[in-house]
Formats: structure tokens, C-alpha cells, sequence
């Protein structure tokens, strides 16, 4: 070949190659894959998501691809259209996606959606493949198990009818075929009448009578009258007591009045008892002493003792418990504990406060048994239990030594990878389900590296879930730790509050998560309510002060140690009463005081409010891990419970004081 022929042929074979790329190009343009996916876009896509527009999602999908998040996209599509999708896409989702969260919730309501839509040859080939424990796609499998099997199915609807719960659609025509064919009874209904109003689920429980016989309801101006005025009806008296209708509606007047009003609905019910059978009069006396109980009023537990031979469901027993703590009577505490089921009984507070009673009983053996068990787990009650042994709980950590190569491998996983960029993209639940599924199935060894890593990224929420899992060997640095060190001790010092009490309560209200925002609207470290921020900036001259600075740590650990001091101050000093206020408002916390001196720990035991009695343990519970992590000297928790005098003893008014939450679910017991 001449040197002119082998030019030319390069010559076309440049040109040749320079077109292939140009089209190359061309193509990769017209498709979208150009230029590189980005974080702006996929923000786009979760905000067209978050809006139920399939559409506009659809015409941002393809610019995505290649992204992290790329998956999330796809179920996003999937999601909005899923009554219409494909079942081959569904399926090749699922399959490429398999043992990841996206595919395990798509799972459940792709089969939700084939229920609904009676598609039983397809929920059948998905439906093994599940892992849920979902009510609703429990009635839609009973539903295609009717469809298959025949009325011999439904004998599976009758541990999903016993609820106080409103059930969801999917149960329905299964409940009303049962009831029809006789596998639910009258007995079952009123039963589940009962439940429901214990619940306080009034419409259920008045849905229910619907169920029965038209011979065996209550007149619907009888139904009326309660509905209007259960006092008042109470108080009348007038039911068709022979009844078992006439009876449950006086039962139902009863318990909605005693919600209201324990003492007087006592007293109105005291005067009708007689009337009715001993296990309806035992029944009515249980909720009359439960809802006393839960009001805190001191003849709760001999208004127990009148409904003994009631069967009690967990609430109720716990309430008996209780009861008899604001009373001092330890061999009721005793009883009742022992009258749980077992299961309920190994609870630690019941194994703690049975403790107490076998002291005063005279088995202090019996009771160093019990101690002795609690003082080697990690919680309130096992430092109570040290404490009632004499010693002094400093949590020994086991750390994993460091691995750099170790630490990289698990930081590097795509997995991971996801649940940071998720963090950052505000889209804080997924990235929270994503490590849930990382960290499910690992040893202590693993989720302390997992701990280590999170907390390198910031992660301080997920380094601390994984932390807590440990089963053996233990880091405590890695379970409470201190980031915000200066911000929070600097704002500790400065309004002297006990350093290891104001981390404790960051840790409880945030997770160390500095821009965080509650449904109330509480942002930031310590969860400040902006009404509140603003009172504390008004108080402490802040005119600078902005709602939008609130996610800065300094600022916000500052206002909240403020505030912290301030209901500290307006009750007696006292850091359970405290606590409880930064919870549920300083109001509550002085209500929820005794007639007589009482100790700390009966306070907190007896908060009527489940997430406050809670909150209080956890907050003072941190506050003695900080201890030892900060090096501060050793107080015992019963020291930080102290004794909580009676009201209006040696207090200031806490009227002026906000109500710090700001949250109204906080008002249900």
C-alpha cells in the first residue's frame, strides 16, 4: 500500500471515528445521560413525589440515572402509578432490589393494591415472598385464603376482631361475614364494645352495636342521651338495667364519665352497682379505679381492691401497681404484681418496685435476688437496684480497637453511602429504615464499627441506635456521647444546670441531630418550641434572635439550658419535677405532685402520661452515663429523684413559666 493509499485510509478512519463519536454523543444527549446526574435533580424528583405528580417525576427520572439514589426514583415512579403498573416491572424491582428496604415495602403494597383490586392469581405468586406483619395485608391474604379455602378461612379474623383499634377496610367484609355465618357472636361484640370504649374508640364502640341483633341493642334515644351527657345519664340512672344492653350502655356512661371525673363518677355509680350482676358491678369497679388511678386521686387503690376478681388488661394491671405506690401499700404492690402475666411481670419496673415490696415485707433475700438481676442491665432501674446493693454504677466500656482499613470497607458500602446522602437530601426516615437494614443482623463487633462510623459522618442519631444494640460487649463513649462538647457545657455552666443532666436531655430530645424538627415544631438540640425561644430571647436581651437560627447548637443549647433553669427554679429545684415539665409542661409536672412527701422514683413511676414517664427515666437514666463520661463526681439517681414535697410546699407558682412542648398529644394520658 502506497504511503498516500495508508493517508487516506487513516484519514476516512479519523473521520470515521470522529462521526461514531459525534452520534455517540447526539444519542447520549437525546436519552438524558448527559450531564451527570445530580442532587439538585433527584431533590426535584422528591419534591414531584412528595406531590403525587407522576408526570412531572417521569420527566425528571431519566436525568437520574446512574445516581446513588437512582433506586428511590423507580419506586417513586412505581409508587404514584402502582394500581396501574406493570406486574413484570413490579417484579424486576423487587427481584434487583430484594432484602433492601425499597423492595420490602413496594412488596407490601403491590400486594395491597392486588387485594384491593381482588388480583388473587398474582397476590398469590408475591404473597409467601412478604415480610410484614401488617394488619391490613393480613386481611387481604384471609380474603384470598376465603377465595381459595371457603368460609373455613374466616376462623383466622378472630384475633384481629379483639381490638380497641379501628381496623383497616381490608378486614370489614371479613368481620361482617363472620358475624353473619355465626363465627362472631353477640358475646364477641360486646366484648369488643368493651375494648373499644376502654380505648377510648367511641365511634368504634358505638359502630359495633350496628353488629348486633336489632332485639339485642340499645334504643338509639337511650345511645343519644349517654352521647350528650355521660355524667348526667349516670347520674339518672335511667338504663333498662335487666338488659344486657340497658347494663353495657350504664357501663359505657361509666367509663366515659369516670375519664372526665373518677370521684364523681364513683359517687354515681355507687348508687346503681347494686343493680346489675357481681361481674358487671366488679367490671365497672376496675374503671372507675383505673381512671382514678390515672388521675392520680389517693382512694385509686381501695377502689381497686373492689374490683378484684376483674380480669385486667395490661394497662389496668400496670395502674394497680401504681395506684397502690402513690398509697404506700406494698403488699397491694406486691399482688398486683404478682396477678400479671409473666411475660408483663419481667418488665424491669415490676421487677424493681416487686423488689421494694419483698424488702418491706421482710425477704430481703428474695428481694437482693431481684436486685441482683436488675444491677447488670443498662437503664434506670438497674441503677436503682445498684444503688438498693450499696453500689455506686460506673458503666465499664469494652471499645473495638480501631481498624482504619475496616472503618474505610464500611464507609465505602453502597448501602451506607445512601443513608448519608439521604441524611443530607432531607429525607431523614428513609435514611433512618436504610441503616435499620444494615445494622439488623450484625454482631457486637460489627455494629460497633457501624457506631464508629456514623458518628465519623455525623450520624450521631444512627450511632447511637447501633450502639445500643450490643448484646455483650459494650462502648458507652459510642451510646452517650458528647458532641456539642463546648456548646453545651459553656451553656450548662452558664445557667447552672448539672452538665450531665443537660446532655442527658439533648440525647433524649434530639439524638444530637442540630437541625431537627419535631411534628410540633420544636427544632434543634434541646427540641425548642419557637413560642418559647422567643420568651427566652425577650428574656435573656436577645433582639437578634430569628426562628430560622434555632438549628445553630450554641444558640439553642443556650436557650434551652435557660429554660431548663427557669422551671428548675419554679419547682423547688427539684430535677425529676424539672424534667417532667421540659416534657409535658410546668403545669403538668405540679399537678402530677402528692398530697404527702413522696420519693422521686414514685413520681416518675406515676406520671399519667406514657411519654413523659418515659422521657423523665431515659433523661435521668443519660444524665448518670454522662456522669462518668463527663468525669464528674458520682451523685446517685435516687439523690437526683430526691423526695418531691407536696404541692404549694416551699414553690414558686409555675403559672408564668411556657409550656415548653408545645405539643398537644402530650394531654392524653
Amino acid at each position: 500500500m502506497t504511503a498516500m493509499r495508508i493517508r487516506s485510509f487513516l484519514d476516512f478512519a479519523a473521520r470515521g471515528a470522529l462521526l461514531a463519536l459525534a452520534m455517540t454523543l447526539h444519542l447520549a444527549l437525546a436519552q438524558g445521560a448527559l450531564p451527570s446526574p445530580t442532587d439538585a435533580d433527584f431533590a426535584l424528583a422528591r419534591d414531584a413525589f412528595r406531590a403525587g405528580d407522576a408526570a412531572r417525576l417521569d420527566k425528571i427520572a431519566p436525568r437520574l440515572k446512574g445516581h446513588l439514589l437512582e433506586s428511590y426514583v423507580e419506586y417513586w415512579q412505581l409508587r404514584l402509578k402502582l394500581d396501574d403498573a406493570d406486574p413484570d416491572r413490579v417484579r424486576s424491582f423487587l427481584v434487583r432490589h430484594e432484602g433492601g428496604p425499597l423492595a420490602d415495602r413496594l412488596r407490601v403494597e403491590w400486594l395491597k393494591s392486588l387485594g384491593k383490586r381482588a388480583q388473587w392469581t398474582l397476590f398469590a405468586a408475591e404473597f409467601p415472598a412478604r415480610a410484614s406483619d401488617d394488619t391490613d395485608l393480613t386481611c387481604y391474604a384471609t380474603q384470598w385464603h376465603r377465595v381459595r379455602d371457603g368460609d373455613a378461612a374466616l376462623d383466622a379474623v378472630r384475633p384481629l376482631w379483639f381490638s380497641g383499634q379501628e381496623q383497616p377496610e381490608s378486614c370489614q367484609p371479613l368481620f361482617a361475614a363472620a358475624l353473619a355465618l355465626g363465627k362472631l357472636t353477640s358475646e364477641d361484640v360486646w366484648m369488643r364494645f368493651r375494648q373499644a370504649h376502654e380505648a377510648g374508640s367511641y365511634r368504634l364502640a358505638l359502630r359495633l352495636l350496628e353488629s348486633l341483633p336489632a332485639g339485642e341493642r340499645s334504643a338509639q334515644a337511650d345511645l343519644t342521651r349517654v352521647e350528650r351527657n355521660p355524667a348526667q345519664a349516670l347520674g339518672k340512672g335511667d338504663f333498662r338495667w335487666p338488659t344486657r344492653a340497658g347494663r353495657e350502655l350504664a357501663l359505657y356512661a361509666l367509663d366515659r364519665a369516670a375519664r372526665s371525673d373518677a370521684a364523681s363518677a364513683h359517687e354515681a355509680w355507687a348508687k346503681w352497682r347494686s343493680r346489675v350482676p357481681d361481674a358487671d358491678r366488679r367490671y365497672g369497679n376496675l374503671l372507675v379505679a383505673y381512671n382514678a388511678a390515672r388521675q392520680l386521686l389517693p382512694s385509686a387503690n381501695a377502689w381497686y381492691r373492689d374490683a378484684e376478681g376483674a380480669a385486667q388488661n395490661d394497662q389496668q394491671q400496670a395502674w394497680h401497681v401504681r395506684a397502690a405506690l402513690r398509697s404506700l401499700a406494698w403488699d397491694d404492690v406486691m399482688r398486683a404484681i404478682d396477678a400479671m402475666p409473666e411475660a408483663q411481670a419481667q418488665d424491669p419496673a415490676w421487677r424493681y418496685w416487686k423488689a421494694r415490696a419483698l424488702v418491706v415485707a421482710g425477704k430481703g433475700d428474695d428481694a437482693t435476688r431481684f436486685y441482683g438481676g436488675l444491677a447488670t442491665e443498662h437503664h434506670f432501674y438497674g441503677f436503682l437496684a445498684a444503688e438498693a446493693l450499696g453500689a455506686a454504677v460506673m458503666p465499664v466500656s469494652e471499645p473495638l480497637p480501631p481498624d482504619p482499613s475496616a472503618l474505610a470497607a464500611f464507609g465505602a458500602r453502597e448501602d451506607v453511602q445512601r443513608v448519608i446522602r439521604l441524611t443530607a437530601l432531607d429525607l431523614r426516615p428513609e435514611a433512618q429504615r436504610e441503616w435499620l437494614y444494615i445494622v439488623r443482623a450484625l454482631d457486637d463487633d460489627s455494629l460497633l464499627l457501624a457506631a464508629e462510623v456514623a458518628r465519623r459522618d455525623g450520624l450521631y442519631d444512627r450511632s447511637i441506635n447501633s450502639a445500643e444494640r450490643t448484646q455483650r460487649r459494650h462502648d458507652f463513649s459510642l451510646r452517650y456521647p458528647t458532641p456539642y462538647l463546648a456548646e453545651i457545657g459553656a451553656a450548662a455552666r452558664d445557667n447552672q444546670i448539672d452538665e450531665a443532666w443537660a446532655f442527658g436531655l439533648a440525647r433524649q430530645e434530639s439524638r444530637f441531630v442540630a437541625d431537627i424538627m419535631s411534628s410540633a415544631g420544636a427544632v434543634g438540640l434541646m427540641q425548642l418550641m419557637p413560642a418559647t425561644a422567643r420568651w427566652v430571647a425577650h428574656q435573656i436581651g436577645r433582639a437578634d434572635y430569628r426562628v430560622a437560627s434555632l438549628d445553630q447548637p450554641e444558640l439553642n443549647a443556650q436557650m434551652g439550658n435557660y429554660y431548663l433553669r427557669h422551671v428548675l427554679d419554679r419547682l423547688d429545684g427539684m430535677t425529676v419535677l424539672a424534667t417532667a415539665a421540659y416534657n409535658a409542661g410546668p403545669g403538668r409536672a405540679q399537678a402530677w405532685r402528692g398530697a404527702a412527701p413522696m420519693e422521686g422514683a414514685i413520681y416518675a413511676e406515676t406520671i399519667p402520661f406514657n411519654e413523659t414517664r418515659d422521657y423523665v427515666k431515659k433523661v435521668l437514666s443519660n444524665a448518670m452515663f454522662y456522669q462518668a463520661q463527663l468525669g464528674l463526681p458520682y451523685v446517685a439517681l435516687r439523690e437526683r429523684l430526691g423526695v418531691v414535697m407536696p404541692k404549694g410546699m416551699g414553690g414558686a407558682s409555675s403559672d408564668d413559666v411556657p409550656d415548653r412542648s408545645g405539643d398537644p398529644a402530650k394531654a392524653t394520658p
